[in-house]
Order: C-alpha cells, then sequence, then structure tokens
C-alpha cells in the first residue's frame, strides 16, 4: 500500500486547494512515474531481504499483488470522483503505468535467483 500511498501524499505538493496541478500536468505526470518508481523499487528492496529462496516466484507474487492493491485504489478514488476522469481516461493516462511494479519485482527476483544458481 506504501507504492500508493507515498506518491499520493507527494503529489499533494503539486496541487493547489482547488485541486488544480500547479505545474505542468508533463511535469506533474514525470514526477509521478519517477516517484513511484522511487518507491517501489525501495519497498522491493527492502521485500527481498527477507525472501531466503525462491525469488522470481516471490517477484511474481508481490508484483501482481502490489499492482492490484494500486489500481483498486485508484479505482476508489475515480468512482468516486476524487479522480475527475473516465475509467478509460485514467487507465491510459495513469493505470496502464502501474505495470511497472511486477515488472520491477519479477526482474529483480529473475536476477536474484538467476545468481544464486551461478554459485
Amino acid at each position: 500500500m506504501l507504492s500508493w500511498i507515498i506518491p499520493f501524499v507527494v503529489s499533494f505538493f503539486f496541487v493547489d486547494a482547488t485541486g488544480n496541478v500547479t505545474i505542468g500536468m508533463t511535469f506533474f505526470k514525470t514526477i509521478m512515474v519517477i516517484t513511484g518508481a522511487l518507491a517501489g523499487v525501495a519497498l522491493a528492496v527492502h521485500y527481498f531481504k527477507g525472501v531466503k529462496d525462491r525469488h522470481l516466484e516471490e517477484g511474481i507474487v508481490i508484483g501482481v499483488t502490489w499492482l492490484i492493491i494500486n489500481l483498486g485504489l485508484d479505482s476508489v478514488m475515480v468512482y468516486s470522483g476524487f479522480f475527475p476522469m473516465s475509467f478509460m481516461q485514467y487507465f491510459t493516462e495513469i493505470g496502464l503505468r502501474y505495470l511497472s511494479i511486477p515488472i520491477f519485482t519479477i526482474g529483480m527476483g529473475y536476477i536474484v535467483d538467476h545468481q544464486k544458481k551461478k554459485k
């Protein structure tokens, strides 16, 4: 859930009291992608420190789990009207970017398993 909350909190630094973004939308979205990537990678690194084996499987499970949680929390925001956009607009502008989460975690799991097999 932190992979969702961290970028959400950071976004408030760039939104005024009326809900308007105070910087260019492209720049705002770039900041959100970078913040999400940093948070996701940091959380995944922390998670993998406690994993002893089957890193690839763990990467798949945690990546898909985090993907579902993030999409679910965003869906609540879209349906509640907090994100004033249609579901299709949300998915093409924001939601699809969450696929980076399992890409990172699966890649991390794969490389750790691959390195362990070399030893």
